[in-house]
């Protein structure tokens, strides 16, 4: 028997115009763009569609650029750049030459000093520790009391302290308090011989200046890398590059003091016989002692700055909450720790503010 032949398939017929969808109820086909960014082409299209007229930018045509106004960069690859950067300055070479040859041959001398200035940190801070707080917000009170004579520079510190205590920060408060102590100690120690040497000696100052200029506007993270690798870990490192970024703030105020000494007291001095020692008692420190003060002010505020930076070698006091708040993102354990140390910013500055007394 014959074997039925399947009837080919028919295409659709189009529907009849009235029959359509209207024009805005069609769904519309996938549009998504592929990784270059060009669009696919919709389920109706037949092949690929020809790019269409790129739009116009709506700001207008471009403006010519004045010449001069933005200055290109030298060109990479550029021969005489090459030539200039392979004669190289070797700035970072030298400093790991001068800190390899301290590290061979002054061990002994830096293992000495760590040793005396943590026997000097752990005397302060048991100073301030040992005793019962309460009994160090008395003392502390007292002596602003005995400074300045009058009630609100006390109540202002009592008030303080017993803030930190509130805020459970005393004893990170008594560990920064004998950092920056110690460091006033140092740099005041070294800051106003040195100024009042500088003074007498002009060309020596103009000498100390650039190094001066240096100490006070290389960043302070610098300071903690020689520090590191010659007393490690702990206060000491921290008090150096604290003592490295506060000193020349005293030698500044020390000589400017002493330099603005009136010529009329030194030539009185002379006329009636005084010694240079006893010109330099009598006479010229007790005029720059204003500036003297402001030095040790300015030195008190420049410790507490670094009180953060120092706890990133591992200095303990109020800047280890300040990282650990900022390693956890914590907000507010930062915040308490912050407001903790301008708290105690503004009480040694009430504190010292000798000017103020009556």
């Amino acid at each position: 028997p014959p074997v039925p032949r399947p009837c080919p398939a028919r295409a659709p017929k189009p529907l009849p115009p009235q029959a359509r969808a209207p024009k805005g109820t069609q769904p519309p086909g996938p549009k998504a763009p592929n990784r270059q960014g060009q669009k696919l082409p919709t389920a109706g299209a037949k092949g690929p569609q020809p790019p269409g007229p790129k739009a116009r930018n709506h700001r207008g045509p471009r403006q010519p650029k004045a010449p001069g106004a933005h200055p290109r960069p030298a060109a990479r690859g550029d021969p005489a750049i090459e030539w200039f950067e392979d004669y190289k300055i070797p700035v970072g070479d030298a400093a790991e030459v001068v800190f390899d040859w301290l590290q061979d041959n002054a061990t002994g001398f830096f293992d000495a000093l760590a040793e005396g200035l943590e026997l000097f940190i752990e005397a302060l801070l048991w100073v301030l520790q040992a005793p019962h707080p309460l009994v160090v917000v008395a003392v502390i009170s007292a002596l602003a009391w005995a400074l300045h004579r009058g009630w609100k520079t006390p109540a202002l510190v009592a008030g303080g302290l017993l803030f930190v205590i509130n805020q459970g920060y005393w004893e990170e408060t008594t560990e920064s308090l004998t950092l920056v102590l110690s460091a006033c100690v140092v740099c005041m120690g070294l800051g106003v011989p040195l100024g009042i040497w500088a003074a007498h000696r002009p060309r020596l100052y103009a000498a100390m200046r650039p190094v001066l200029d240096l100490m006070q506007t290389l960043p302070s993270f610098v300071y903690l890398i020689p520090a590191i690798v010659f007393f490690g870990i702990g206060m000491v490192p921290g008090l150096i590059a604290t003592v490295i970024f506060v000193v020349p703030a005293p030698i500044r105020l020390t000589h400017l003091g002493i330099s603005a000494c009136p010529t009329p007291l030194i030539e009185a001095a002379d006329a009636f016989g005084a010694s240079p020692t006893q010109k330099l008692l009598k006479v010229e420190l007790p005029y720059a002692l204003p500036q003297i003060m402001a030095g040790l002010n300015q030195t008190i505020m420049l410790s507490l700055s670094m009180v953060v930076i120092a706890a990133l070698v591992g200095a303990d006091g109020l800047g280890v909450p300040v990282v650990r708040a900022l390693n956890s993102v914590n907000t507010s354990l930062g915040f308490e720790s912050g407001v903790v140390i301008v708290v105690v910013a503004i009480l040694l500055d009430r504190l010292m503010r000798l000017g103020d007394a009556k």
